[in-house]
């Protein structure tokens, strides 16, 4: 099972996962960050993720494309040893802020720009 919570700050939208993102949830996963549009920056936590495979990480940078398609910014939040991993391995924290909170995210991004 997975949860999504999408929530508006002043400056960002932050969108929370809590579960796993595998084959059975990808697809709510990939309708919520199709969901969130026309937004500055966006947060994705996944400091709840004990687990992502590869339709997880398709999906997220999907929703990554498309928010830079608009002019956004996105960095991350990820505190799992194991998701860090699979992160660094694919090249994906070379191409977005992954980090450990919401500060440090929100510092890499002001430093992007």
């Amino acid at each position: 099972m997975l949860e999504i919570n999408v929530e508006p700050a002043e400056n960002y939208h932050i969108c929370r996962l809590v579960g796993e993102v595998d084959a059975y949830t990808v697809s709510e996963f990939r309708d919520a960050l199709g969901g969130i549009e026309d937004v500055s920056r966006l947060i994705i936590d996944l400091s709840e993720v004990p687990f992502m495979d590869s339709a997880g990480l398709g999906a997220l940078i999907g929703g990554i494309r498309r928010v830079r398609e608009s002019d956004g910014d996105v960095g991350v939040i990820s505190t799992t040893e194991s998701l860090n991993r699979l992160l660094h391995t694919t090249g994906f924290d070379r191409i977005v802020p992954v980090c450990d909170s919401i500060d440090e995210v929100i510092n890499a991004l002001d430093d992007e720009n």
